[in-house]
């Protein structure tokens, strides 16, 4: 609210019945906090280069499935019409 063009921290502080200070702090702490926002999952702390290992990981193991089920069907073709 308090990073909106038309809105001032004294705006935000009045509207919520609060002290000035306290936005600011808010507003101090969150950009401190933010850049961790989007590294944390599930209680841990991810570097950026584990990151893009987990992305890396996740196409492998979408690739393997598509292989795993398209050798399902051609199993299953080929017991089908082996004469």
């Amino acid at each position: 609210m308090a990073d909106l063009p038309d809105r001032t921290s004294a705006d935000v502080a009045r509207e919520l019945g609060i002290h000035v200070g306290q936005v600011y702090n808010w507003r101090s702490q969150f950009n401190k906090l933010a850049k961790h926002q989007f590294t944390v999952a599930d209680g841990t702390n991810y570097s950026v280069s584990e990151k893009e290992e987990i992305r890396r990981l996740k196409k492998e193991v979408e690739r393997l499935r598509k292989e795993r089920d398209f050798l399902k069907k051609a199993t299953a073709y080929f017991a089908n019409h082996d004469e």
